[in-house]
């Protein structure tokens, strides 16, 4: 019998692998994968099932660099697995060694703080995007600049495992939901366009929803034609477009340096 397959024995070992395979399989359970997903999640409250590294040693010396306030919980919470018990249990093992299972918070809750008046911060809609990777740096985006959540049209899934690992987390962070054009949350809609006002010369309102469409196709007419106004972001002539984190940003650097809400990062 190989060290490994004798680890795979050892009680503590087996009922982390045992849990994984168990909650594995809830259409509501949420892959973190690497060590910045599973210590952004913590830190806002993610419901944790199960973390599991083939390197806890590695995963701790981390969080004494990098997070020692989650130290004392990850030594805890941190089961140590062989690393082929690990390539089983995730489809990309991440180069930190660590992943997790936690639940996807409960989209009534969701849905709520996304629809709450008065806002104070504006929601991001991406419109039909069509990269996992963008929707997760936008969400990532989203939760460093405090705005109320994302919120995505389309057939993408917003909390698929590729776009949480893109978000690092940080969907935990924020209000992340799926839903039709009709069932967007209430606000004016300031959607951005080529065609629209410069964004410099405008103002966004806090309880805005800002909607980014994809590189290639723009916002649906749909959308364009409900739309409160049109804005668009400076750019060289002949260059075609922004990537759509890029948009995001800008944008919402341009809210935070105008806005008078409390909930600026970073405002006294």
């Amino acid at each position: 019998m190989s060290d490994e397959q004798a680890a795979l024995r050892l009680p503590g070992v087996r009922s982390a692998v045992l849990s994984w395979h168990e909650h594995a399989g809830d259409a509501d359970t949420v892959v973190l994968d690497g060590f910045h997903a599973l210590k952004h999640a913590l830190r806002f409250g993610a419901d944790v099932h199960v973390a599991v590294s083939s390197d806890k040693d590695a995963v701790l010396r981390l969080a004494a660099d990098l997070a020692p306030d989650l130290a004392a919980d990850l030594a805890a919470r941190v089961a140590e697995v062989p690393a082929a018990a690990l390539r089983e249990l995730v489809a990309r093992v991440h180069p930190t060694a660590v992943a997790a299972l936690a639940a996807r918070p409960d989209r009534e809750g969701r849905k709520a703080a996304l629809s709450a008046r008065p806002r104070q911060a504006p929601v991001v809609v991406l419109d039909r995007p069509r990269n996992l990777g963008n929707v997760g740096a936008v969400v990532r985006l989203a939760a460093g600049f405090g705005v109320t959540g994302v919120v995505t049209t389309g057939d993408l899934d917003p909390w698929h495992p590729n776009a949480v690992r893109a978000g690092a987390g940080l969907h935990y962070a924020t209000a992340v939901d799926r839903t039709t054009p009709d069932g967007l949350p209430p606000g004016p809609l300031y959607v951005l366009d080529p065609e629209g006002e410069d964004i410099r010369a405008a103002e966004l309102p806090d309880d805005a929803l800002i909607v980014f469409g994809s590189e290639r196709h723009g916002v649906s007419d749909e959308l364009r034609a409900r739309a409160t106004a049109l804005v668009s972001l400076p750019m060289r002539p002949q260059v075609s477009s922004y990537n759509l984190a890029t948009s995001v940003g800008m944008t919402l650097y341009h809210w935070s340096a105008t806005s008078g809400s409390p909930l600026v990062p970073g405002r006294p």
